[in-house]
């Protein structure tokens, strides 16, 4: 069948626009399982792809077949923003709304909209590539790499619960979801200035954050509750830390958001949920891998680790930029040669590193270690060590180069990112 591949303007307003604009949010929501938009679901889908100048593409059937019209077979939509790579803040374009029709899955259809997406990616200067996958096998095949995990956690907060001294002198308020977004925004923008893996958040976050809207249920949320933290010893107002939950059954509660800038204030923010009435658990599905909590229970067994999943999946498209941009921990240099089906990270690499920072240039060196572009975006952000990889039949090299390489690349802390999209 020739499917006709097409892009969407969400600015325009005209009668066949909004008609086409409504059925590819429609099929959007079919293929995640969603109920059909209502009104304020198109509205406010619209506005937020206004906002973020999202890309918006798809294939329909051609005029005249059964079952043509304004709802597409396949979608796809990008945005530009910025990922924190841990030396640089870097363009990312961010993969959303992909989706296949049950009944068109295997013709082709995503391998034309990604792939134009990603050369249109590279032909915009942008150096990386980013999605959240609902499935793991998909989208290795486009050198895209598991490179951040989420955590969920559930902490037992029953009678019995304690957490060992810690010096804060801060202090938890409650307010109004509404109210907190600017504080809430601002601890975020500070976070993702500092976290290696942190990807900035799309303009949804707003409406999810502040209760005005939730897109599952078509209308507002009106469960949803925020406390923050503030530090008096800089000043009685300033925020520095901010959790979004509501509450769930049993006796739960659900944390949404959680961002803390410093330990004190994240162990506060923890013991203010635990402590609020009524409250035998909370659970939380983007926990810090390195959240100081576990190791400040007096009971360490009331932390359980629920799941652990891929979250954020990186594809480098210009390898020496964003290589360069990305924090190293030793001095050395290694060849890398990265096969890349889609050509973009393809070819040979000599990385030189010194206190911290690399110079990246392509080579005809012998490399030393060879890797998939797949390989080389679940290594990017440290996530994954490199001798694990290899352990695991993904890099090859002798063992000094592995060693050599794995001394450069691995560097301390966990990446972490709050993002989905």
């Amino acid at each position: 069948m020739d499917y006709e591949f097409g892009s969407l303007d969400f600015s325009d307003d005209s009668e066949e626009a909004v008609a086409r604009r409504r059925g590819w949010i429609g099929a959007v929501q079919r293929g995640f399982r969603e109920p059909r938009p209502n009104e304020e679901v198109v509205e406010r889908w619209t506005g937020h792809y206004r906002t973020d100048a999202v890309n918006v593409s798809g294939a329909w059937l051609p005029d005249g077949a059964f079952g043509a019209g304004p709802m597409p077979v396949a979608t796809y939509a990008s945005f530009d923003k910025t990922l924190n790579a841990g030396r640089e803040l870097l363009p990312l374009r961010m993969i959303t709304d992909i989706t296949t029709s049950a009944s068109h899955r295997r013709r082709g259809l995503l391998r034309r909209l990604i792939e134009d997406d990603l050369a249109d990616a590279v032909a915009q200067g942008v150096p990386l590539a980013a999605l959240t996958a609902s499935e793991a096998t998909i989208y290795g095949r486009w050198g895209f790499g598991p490179a951040t995990f989420n955590q969920t956690v559930e902490l037992d907060t029953s009678t019995g619960f304690a957490l060992r001294p810690y010096d804060d002198p801060g202090r938890v308020e409650l307010i109004e979801p509404a109210d907190a977004w600017p504080h809430v925004r601002a601890v975020f923008d500070t976070f993702h200035a500092r976290q290696r893996g942190s990807v900035e958040w799309p303009s949804q976050y707003q409406d999810m954050l502040t209760g005005a809207f939730d897109f599952e249920a078509g209308g507002p949320d009106t469960k949803l509750r925020a406390a923050v933290h503030l530090d008096p010893r800089v000043a009685d107002d300033v925020v520095d830390g901010f959790v979004v939950y509501s509450w769930g059954e049993d006796y739960t509660l659900k944390v949404a958001e959680m961002v803390a800038l410093t330990p004190a204030a994240q162990l506060d923010l923890w013991s203010f949920l635990a402590e609020t009435d009524r409250v035998q658990k909370v659970t939380f599905d983007l926990a810090h891998p390195d959240d100081p909590l576990r190791w400040a229970l007096i009971d360490v067994e009331r932390l359980k680790l629920k799941a652990s999943r891929h979250f954020l999946w990186l594809r480098l498209l210009d390898v020496p930029r964003s290589l360069a941009a990305r924090p190293w921990a030793a001095d050395h240099t290694v060849v890398i040669d990265v096969d890349d089906p889609q050509g973009h990270a393809a070819g040979r690499f000599a990385i030189t590193t010194r206190d911290g920072v690399a110079e990246v240039e392509r080579t005809e060196q012998l490399a030393d270690v060879a890797l998939t572009a797949e390989t080389l975006g679940t290594l990017y952000l440290s996530g994954v060590r490199v001798k694990d990889l290899h352990r695991a039949g993904r890099l090859s090299g002798t063992a000094d180069a592995i060693g050599r390489f794995g001394a450069m690349a691995d560097v301390d802390g966990p990446p972490y990112s709050l993002t989905g999209f």
